[in-house]
């Protein structure tokens, strides 16, 4: 099952209580107070797994509760701390705090951490309030609690490319054409009902290998952003890659207007957020083994001619265009990557200037 959002609640340990103790042994007759500190309570850490593809699991377990630490004692001896629970998450994972909607984190790299829920300190033992003139001091910390709260989850794939079309645009076969994923394909609309992940390669001239990350996610209809067919739901899983790939059907038995096709795809984006409908994109015409005539492929490249606007022509069933497309994709990538870099760069330079 595909699990993509998950409120759950964390409660981090309290502290364990201080101790108010005094020596008592032969011989000793100011053995002064012993009293040990309080455990520290553990917490709650997320860690991003490159294993896990979803959050179903968090679904079916939604309170996370860690055990206080251990309560101090005499002869100076501190209570145990409680262990720490580590609960791994996808990669991609965003951390929301319910109440206020802030960004607590945002786990893109597998084994990054961060703290959920931090907890208690144990409260300080009597030993600690003893001074010259306190000699006995009956006063002990009580531990501190340890931080709760309800946090989102939502999951957002990590992907170079995202493919966006219609229903039985030809979505999945092309990844499984272009990638070794093997996502359910059907004639028959919305055969995606989830997205899927595939990795394309590709090599550049002095035949070094690149590798391309590329989502499919399920189709989209006109009024998706106000629910229609599986809505725009899974949108999101889009939002981090660096390109979108338009695939519009031109086969004999697709829509006669390729084109307004097209549109209608932008138009749903836009709908769902101006950042996504400024990303690169480009166009690709699929199913072209069964074009027909030809008439819908030449409106949509004649089209594309006109907007000045990348257009590719494949088919999965032949794989006709396919290491073009891989090729053309891959090399966007780079680039963008690139331009990521240095910006990152630039701004790290200013601040350590700062």
């Amino acid at each position: 099952m595909f699990v993509d959002q998950v409120k759950i609640y964390v409660k981090a340990g309290d502290g364990g209580d201080g101790c108010v103790s005094f020596r008592r042994e032969k011989f000793v007759p100011r053995g002064g107070p012993d009293g040990g500190d309080g455990g520290k309570g553990g917490d709650i850490i997320f860690e991003a797994s490159s294993r896990l593809s979803t959050l179903v699991d968090l679904r079916y377990q939604q309170h996370y509760v860690v055990k206080h630490g251990g309560h101090g004692s005499g002869h100076n001896a501190a209570g145990r701390g409680s262990d720490a629970w580590v609960i791994p998450v996808p990669v991609g994972t965003l951390v929301r705090d319910f109440e206020t909607g802030e960004i607590l984190g945002d786990l893109v790299t597998s084994g990054q951490r961060m703290v959920a829920a931090k907890g208690g300190k144990g409260g300080r033992g009597n030993s600690y309030f003893k001074t010259a003139i306190r000699q006995a001091p009956l006063e002990a910390e009580p531990g501190e609690p340890g931080a709760s709260r309800w946090l989102i989850l939502e999951l957002k794939l990590l992907a170079d490319v995202g493919l966006v079309g219609f229903p039985n645009a030809g979505k999945s076969s092309l990844m499984a054409a272009m990638t070794r994923a093997h996502p359910k394909i059907g004639a028959y609309p919305f055969t995606t009902l989830y997205p899927n992940l595939g990795v394309a390669t590709w090599h550049d001239g002095k035949r070094r290998a690149f590798h391309v990350t590329v989502a499919d996610v399920p189709g989209l209809i006109e009024g998706a952003h106000a629910g229609k067919g599986l809505g725009i739901r899974f949108l999101k899983h889009l939002e981090r890659t660096s390109l979108l790939l338009h695939l519009v059907d031109i086969s004999v038995t697709a829509a006669d207007d390729p084109v307004s096709e097209f549109k209608i795809i932008r138009d749903e984006i836009a709908q769902y957020a101006q950042t996504m409908s400024k990303k690169p994109f480009m166009v690709a015409a699929t199913k072209i083994d069964i074009a027909g005539d030809g008439e819908k492929l030449d409106a949509l490249r004649f089209y594309c001619g006109q907007k000045h606007i990348p257009f590719f022509e494949v088919s999965a069933a032949s794989t006709s265009g396919i290491q073009p497309l891989i090729r053309a994709l891959g090399l966007a990538v780079e680039t963008h990557r690139k331009r990521q870099n240095e910006l990152s760069h630039d701004i790290s330079e200013q601040v350590s200037y700062v």
